[in-house]
């Protein structure tokens, strides 16, 4: 080996393979596909949970229990450091204080719940649907109220 051969055929970027452009170029004729059957046809693709005649993973594993997703409660959660950036001493802070600010976006069907995460220096009085013991317990300290909105 020559110093100049160690570099041989190794470049930055490989080369497309040119498949079904004539026999010379060795993927011609079939274009690398086999003969016949449906994984030779255009525009075949197989699905990403094919697994080829083997039984499914979805179909082997054992299904237990229930998903009771329909009775689940959606809050648009809020936090308090959120609360503290963004209102001034003495302010009502409710839902629609919450969506003008952008702090509330989107469609929640039970309403807003105010969690305890940051620090909170400001009396504020916080009208939610829900509040969680620490939230609750910060805005007190804080000299606000927390108003439980039904």
């Amino acid at each position: 080996m020559q110093l100049h051969d160690v570099h041989q055929g190794i470049h930055r970027r490989k080369k497309r393979k040119r498949i079904g452009r004539g026999i010379g170029s060795g993927h011609g004729k079939t274009a690398t596909k086999g003969h016949k059957g449906h994984s030779s046809r255009q525009g075949f693709k197989i699905g990403p949970l094919s697994e080829g005649g083997q039984m499914p993973l979805a179909r082997r594993v054992p299904k237990r229990g229930f998903f009771n997703g329909a009775f689940k409660k959606d809050y648009a959660i809020v936090n308090l450091a959120a609360l503290e950036a963004c209102y001034e001493v003495g302010v009502v802070v409710d839902e629609a204080a919450l969506r003008a600010r952008g702090l509330v976006k989107g469609r929640h069907d039970d309403g807003v719940k105010i969690l305890g995460d940051g620090a909170l220096t400001k009396a504020l009085t916080v009208h939610a649907h829900k509040f969680s013991a620490s939230a609750a317990a910060k805005i007190a300290q804080a000299g606000g109220r927390a108003v439980v909105v039904q």
